[in-house]
């Protein structure tokens, strides 16, 4: 352990040297040659650490560090961080760098180590991977500075304290949307759906790229150009759509670090987002015994930032969800034909039953669509053999919890309800697909 003075701290070397003139001193208790020798290597130790001090306090701003982020930052993804940190000092130092990273992410031993030319600027690169919402709060750059001489160190406390808050996924936001932009949802596992019948108009030419319809192609305009060109079209009519979050109890379930809600939220603000490159109009409801919030299906240009910051406040409170509250909002404020993607998970088919009859009611009015979640772990229990009867028992119980989830998927579909059954990581890409094959079959 290092003895501590105010911004300073003895290094390991320092302790090895001194441990060797303890036993120089045992030595000289038998020999007085080893006692002499002693007492000089202790003046010269004494001279080497003060020069070292001297050397690394003379200059009172030896080292400068910075600190530079987003603006906020995307939940559930890698975040980078970059750290700057500026020699000052006429001589090469070592440093030990540790940043005062957010409590959430309950790092203790976060610490990273370099070395800098004399006025040599240096970037440190680290990333972060936030698993909930909410301000993040970072705390000073602490950098311990050794120079070439190596027995003290200087500790420098830098940069100011900054809070940055965790919003929604914007990062798979984006991500989608540069594919939507670009035709190439196909490469993120979107699949081509072929549109049936005609409700589209022209509306320009432009470049071929992979994955535009080959009958689009404008024979003329590739004579003209002498490359590809291919005819866009637009959806002649807006259709509202709708992502309607359960936050009762049932989503605060854990997938890899992230509840589902979460990942419910980051696939909303996705697939609202594909909606309003789509031409639709995006709108969000949240649930649990009461409706939270409602932001009304709009295509107005700060529609995407409404919904990013309603989503960034959405918290669950463990209550059981009110799907009666739910259709009575639903009834009394979206009066026209809508797309309702409902985010919400089943575990029982009498956990369904019990709200069923308030499903189909929405569903009279409105294209439904209920995606629920396959639990993967049961997919754990169910593939490992069973080597002793807890483990029978186990798996036994795992298989009736699958079946049930089947038995929920086969149950909406007889009453002409659409659902999606998937992972939580492929949550986003299935919405997608589903999305794009009811507009393709001309159901929104």
């Amino acid at each position: 352990m290092k003895l501590k003075f105010p911004d300073i701290f003895f290094t390991w070397l320092t302790y090895i040297l001194v441990m060797a003139l303890v036993i120089v001193y045992v030595l000289g208790f038998f020999d007085i040659l080893f006692y002499r020798a002693g007492n000089l290597s202790l003046l010269v130790l004494i001279g080497i650490v003060v020069i070292d001090g001297v050397i690394l306090f003379a200059n009172k701003k030896g080292i400068g560090a910075s600190r530079h982020t987003n603006n906020k930052l995307s939940n559930g993804d890698e975040n980078p961080v970059q750290l700057y940190l500026e020699n000052n000092y006429l001589f090469p130092v070592s440093v030990t760098l540790i940043d005062e990273i957010p409590v959430q992410f309950q790092v203790r031993n976060f610490q990273m180590k370099g070395s800098l030319k004399s006025a040599e600027i240096k970037r440190f690169d680290y990333i972060i991977k936030p698993f909930e919402r909410g301000e993040y709060h970072f705390g000073h750059i602490n950098v311990l500075v050794k120079s070439p001489l190596g027995l003290i160190e200087r500790r420098y406390k830098l940069g100011e304290k900054s809070m940055l808050p965790v919003y929604p996924s914007f990062i798979q936001m984006r991500k989608y949307e540069l594919l939507a932009i670009s035709n190439r949802l196909i490469h993120a596992g979107i699949k081509k759906i072929r549109k049936i019948g005609n409700t589209t108009e022209f509306d320009h030419i432009k470049d071929y790229t992979q994955g535009d319809d080959i009958r689009t192609i404008n024979w003329k305009a590739v004579a003209r150009k002498g490359k590809l060109m291919v005819n866009r079209y637009q959806d002649e009519k807006a259709q509202p759509v709708y992502s309607i979050i359960d936050m009762g109890r049932a989503m605060k379930m854990p997938f890899e670090q992230l509840a589902l809600l979460d990942y419910a939220i980051n696939s909303s603000l996705v697939i609202s987002n594909i909606a309003y490159q789509k031409h639709d109009k995006p709108g969000l409801i949240t649930f649990s015994d009461k409706v939270h919030s409602y932001v009304p299906a709009e295509r107005r240009g700060s529609q995407m930032f409404r919904i990013m910051e309603t989503l960034y406040n959405q918290k669950t409170n463990f209550s059981e969800s009110g799907f009666e509250q739910l259709y009575t909002h639903i009834k009394l404020n979206i009066t026209h034909r809508s797309l309702l993607l409902l985010f919400t998970n089943f575990e029982t088919l009498s956990g369904l039953k019990r709200q069923l009859k308030y499903l189909r009611s929405i569903a009279k009015h409105h294209l439904l669509v209920v995606i629920f979640f396959e639990n993967t772990e049961l997919h754990q229990l169910i593939e490992k053999k069973a080597e002793n009867t807890q483990e029978i028992y186990f798996k036994t119980i795992a298989e009736k919890f699958e079946l049930d989830k089947k038995l929920i998927n086969k149950e909406l579909q007889v009453y002409g309800i659409q659902s999606i059954y998937t992972t939580p990581q492929n949550l986003s890409v299935n919405t997608i697909n589903k999305y794009l094959e009811l507009k393709a079959r001309n159901l929104i």
